[in-house]
């Protein structure tokens, strides 16, 4: 077991599937961080590793990062993020879908939020990488309802206290909700998490590809019968007949 470091240290876990240009993101990542070092995990949920073998293609100075740790695993988001948090060192995780990019200043307001001690999980609000209207309200009304619940989705990017997370068992083994899944946990122990103002910026290509009001609709029915008790695994054919693979909003 990797020996774990002081809680102000930050590991990113990026879980990945068919991502083909990973190079940007990982720039990303570095020029949020800026000189401070942040350790990078990205997990490819592809066996052969066809996401990582991109990445090593574009960047091959890769390989000799020791701040960079690849590998593929077990396909499902999960699944994927679990076993990235469990190569990661740092004292606090951060969960990063590859279709987001992190606010400016990121990793110092989490860790000042963290450092409050008043949570030791928290997100950021949500933004479309789009001026459309429709879709900046979007964003607005998911804000609010993340902020009234105390359950932040995924695209909001998570971050945790290291050995919370641990102490939760991480994300449940789940194919959907895995997200919403873990924040109820959270709240049924009576405990809280942070939701920072700043914005975590991700893909609109979801609403541009299936329509707005469709994927709206679409998003809001499998909440509704997730909250009605129907089991993530029943959801999930059901919201990848709705065209995706990883995520909901």
């Amino acid at each position: 077991m990797q020996e774990r470091n002081s809680r102000g240290e930050i590991s990113v876990v990026v879980p990945v599937l068919r991502e083909p240009r990973l190079d940007g993101l990982v720039r990303h990542v570095r020029d949020i961080a800026g000189p401070e070092p942040v350790q990078l995990v990205v997990v490819d949920g592809d066996p052969a590793g066809s996401s990582l073998a991109a990445l090593r293609a574009a960047m091959p100075e890769a390989a000799a990062c020791p701040d960079l740790i690849l590998f593929a695993a077990s396909p499902g988001r999960a699944r994927q993020m679990n076993a990235g948090a469990a190569r990661a060192t740092g004292g606090i995780l951060v969960f990063l879908h590859a279709d987001t990019r992190l606010p400016a200043g990121a990793f110092d307001a989490l860790r000042a939020a963290l450092g409050t001690g008043l949570a030791r999980a928290g997100s950021f609000d949500l933004a479309f990488d789009t001026g459309r209207p429709a879709l900046r309200f979007v964003a607005r009304v998911g804000s609010i309802r993340s902020r009234m619940e105390r359950i932040p989705y995924g695209d909001q990017v998570h971050f945790f206290d290291a050995a919370y997370f641990r102490a939760l068992g991480g994300y449940p083994d789940v194919p959907i909700m895995e997200d919403v899944e873990l924040f109820r946990r959270i709240r049924r122990r009576g405990e809280g998490c942070v939701i920072l103002p700043d914005r975590a910026v991700t893909s609109a290509r979801r609403y541009e590809r299936d329509g707005i009001a469709r994927r709206v609709l679409g998003n809001w029915r499998l909440r509704l019968l997730h909250a009605l008790g129907v089991p993530p695994r029943r959801l999930a054919g059901q919201y990848n007949a709705h065209g995706d693979d990883h995520d909901e909003k």
